[in-house]
C-alpha cells in the first residue's frame, strides 16, 4: 500500500482521488501522465516520493516555476500524496524524443562515469526520492542536465549539483541523448 508523506498522519495514499485531481495537471503532463510538449516531463512511472517531494518543493517556494508554482500552493499534503500516487501507478513509457546514435553512445559511459546509475538505479527508473530518467523528453532532461551543471537548479543535498558540476556541454547533450533513448521501466 502506498503511504501519503504526510508524516505524523500516515494515511493511505488514494489513487483513483489522486486521478481525479491530476485533472489541471493534464494539459502539460498528459492524462495519464505522459506529456507530449517538449521540456515537459513525464510522470507516469515517476517514483511516490520523488513526485511528492517536488510538489512540496512546489508549494513551499524551494523550487519555483510559472505554470507549478500557482498550482502547487493550494495543494494539500492528502493531495501530494494522492498524486503522487496516481503517477506511480501509471506505467512509463519513452517519450520518442529523436536522438542522435552516435551522442547516445558516447552518453552511455557518462552515466556511470558521473554515478547516474548508483543513484537512478542501473536502469535509470529512479528509486524513492530519485527520479525516472530512462525515456524522459531530450529537451527537459538537456535543460535539467544544464541547470543543475550552472547552478540554476537545485536537489535536496546537492547530489545532482556535484555530478553535473564538472560535465562540459558536450556531455550535457550526449547524456540527454543516452537517457531519453532508454526505454522505462516501471520502479519495482
Amino acid at each position: 500500500m502506498l503511504l501519503a508523506l504526510s508524516g505524523a498522519r500516515g494515511e493511505a495514499a488514494d489513487v483513483e482521488a489522486g486521478r481525479r485531481k491530476s485533472a489541471p495537471c493534464a494539459a502539460c503532463h498528459g492524462a495519464d501522465g505522459h506529456a507530449t510538449i517538449p521540456g515537459t516531463p513525464s510522470l507516469a512511472g515517476q517514483p511516490t516520493f520523488f513526485t511528492h517531494w517536488q510538489l512540496i518543493k512546489y508549494r513551499d517556494g524551494r523550487r519555483q516555476d510559472p505554470q507549478m508554482s500557482p498550482f502547487a500552493q493550494n495543494l494539500s499534503d492528502e493531495d501530494m500524496g494522492d498524486l503522487a500516487a496516481f503517477y506511480a501507478a501509471q506505467p512509463p513509457r519513452a517519450r520518442g524524443s529523436e536522438v542522435d546514435p552516435a551522442k547516445v553512445a558516447a552518453g552511455r559511459p557518462l552515466a556511470d562515469r558521473h554515478h547516474c546509475t548508483s543513484c537512478h538505479t542501473p536502469t535509470l527508473i529512479g528509486q524513492q526520492q530519485v527520479p525516472l530518467l530512462a525515456g524522459q523528453d531530450l529537451a527537459y532532461l538537456q535543460k535539467l542536465l544544464r541547470g543543475f551543471r550552472d547552478g540554476t537548479a537545485s536537489d535536496l543535498d546537492g547530489t545532482m549539483t556535484m555530478a553535473a558540476k564538472p560535465l562540459t556541454p558536450e556531455e550535457v547533450e550526449n547524456l540527454a541523448h543516452f537517457l531519453a533513448s532508454l526505454t522505462p521501466a516501471a520502479p519495482r
